[in-house]
Formats: structure tokens, C-alpha cells, sequence
């Protein structure tokens, strides 16, 4: 049994080492900003910036675990589908649909419950939520994404 176990242990260790070879996920360049949404308030901004800018917008905090594989195949997965989903930083080029983004915020759903341990702004009160939800009615409103994409 011993002799078992440590060899699953050395296994999962030369796994893990081999795994930091693979390239994918350690590209944390931030494309720039090319134009952000018009925010109706910098309290929405400030909300939406710390629970949902890492994924949907240019201004992704790449933490030092976002080099570790396999989180870092993870959270660049993560990154790159909700800049193409929704990208608070491209404002000029077509984004995706903005009710869904008001309603997944509105039930729960984003930020993602796997984002929340490390994110201390992704971790939104009641109260936080339903202004986050406001605020996002009144800036998508205002100053609504290009048509086309979705």
C-alpha cells in the first residue's frame, strides 16, 4: 500500500511539472482599451470593475496563480470567452446580448461561483447586486453596444 501511494504521489507530481511546459494560458497581455461603455455612475463602474472586469474587459488583474497550469489553462479559458462575450472595454465593436448579462447578474449566475473565493469584489451583497443591476439597466440604456454580434 505504501509503496502505492507514493508512486501516485511522485505521478501527480511529474504531472504537474510537465503540465508547466504547456504554453496555453500564460499570454497576460491586456489588449488596450480602445473605448470603455459610458457608465451612468462611478459607483457602477466600481462595482462592475470588481465583479466583473477580470473576464469582460481589458483590464484583466492577472494574479501570480494565473501562471500556474492547470489554473492558468483556466482562467485564460475563462478570460478569453467573456471578453468575446461581452467586453466593457471595446464599446465600439459589436458585443453580445446585454439582457443576458443584466439577467446573470440579476439571478446569481456571474460573477461565477468559482470566481468568488479569491475576488473579494466579485462577492456582491444583496444590495450590491440589485445596484449593480440598476446601474447596468441605466448604462446599457444610455449608451447601448453596437448592434451585430450575439
Amino acid at each position: 500500500m505504501r509503496k502505492w501511494l507514493i508512486g501516485a504521489v511522485v505521478l501527480v507530481v511529474a504531472l504537474f511539472v510537465a503540465a508547466q511546459a504547456v504554453p496555453y494560458g500564460r499570454d497576460h497581455t491586456n489588449p488596450p482599451v480602445t473605448r470603455e461603455v459610458r457608465w451612468d455612475s462611478s459607483r457602477t463602474r466600481e462595482l462592475a470593475a470588481g465583479a466583473c472586469f477580470d473576464c469582460h474587459s481589458n483590464l484583466t488583474d492577472w494574479k501570480w496563480y494565473t501562471n500556474v497550469a492547470p489554473v492558468s489553462w483556466l482562467v485564460y479559458s475563462d478570460v478569453e470567452g467573456g471578453r468575446e462575450h461581452l467586453n466593457f472595454s471595446e464599446w465600439d465593436r459589436p458585443q453580445g446580448e446585454t439582457d443576458e448579462v443584466v439577467e446573470a447578474v440579476r439571478d446569481g449566475s456571474m460573477p461565477p461561483l468559482q470566481y468568488k473565493p479569491l475576488h473579494a469584489g466579485a462577492r456582491l451583497s444583496d444590495a450590491e447586486r440589485a445596484e449593480l443591476v440598476r446601474g447596468l439597466q441605466k448604462t446599457l440604456a444610455a449608451d447601448p453596444p453596437i448592434p451585430g454580434r450575439g
